[in-house]
């Protein structure tokens, strides 16, 4: 892994999350679910679903990196899964973070082919050799990414020992 990365400020993500908004919006897709992929789809959704006024957002708990670098063999949906029910004959919007291996968006996206009426992916990066190339990309990069949200040591209790998160590895 090259020592390059990609630095994705908190106020740089504001901007990602509107522009890819207005690319959404300019598409005419307007979806019925946002559908986040815990965790880092989270922050997406939750900017999405604002911009483009979607108050109905669901999550989906996906792991599968354990570490920078490392991964589990496969993705694996964990508890609760929602209900594929909940999403027939919707339009729902994917989000995460970042589609890398594409192996999480390809396990949620194929959860939601068979229930929905349409399935779209937006992303605030994509890389190359993702397995899914999502329909709304802020940007393409090969780099490793160091998010906001991940790149901080875990909060703990004051005095107590602090270590990096997994993902700052």
């Amino acid at each position: 892994m090259s020592d390059v990365r990609e630095n994705l400020t908190y106020e740089r993500f504001g901007t990602a999350v509107r522009e890819l908004a207005q690319a959404i919006a300019d598409d005419g897709y307007e979806p019925d679910i946002v559908l986040s992929i815990a965790r880092g789809g989270v922050f997406v959704a939750g900017g999405l679903a604002y911009a483009l006024d979607c108050k109905n957002i669901h999550l989906v708990n996906v792991e599968f990196y354990t570490g920078v670098g490392t991964t589990l063999e496969m993705p694996v949906m964990l508890a609760p899964v929602p209900n594929a029910i909940d999403f027939s004959d919707k339009k729902v919007l994917i989000t995460d973070d970042v589609a890398d291996t594409g192996k999480t968006l390809k396990l949620v996206r194929d959860f939601c082919v068979d229930a929905v009426a349409e399935v779209r992916s937006a992303v605030i990066y994509e890389k190359s050799h993702s397995l899914v190339k999502c329909e709304y990309v802020w940007k393409r990069t090969d780099e490793w990414i160091n998010f906001p949200w991940s790149v901080l040591p875990v909060v703990r209790k004051s005095g107590e020992p602090v270590t990096p998160s997994k993902e700052a590895i």
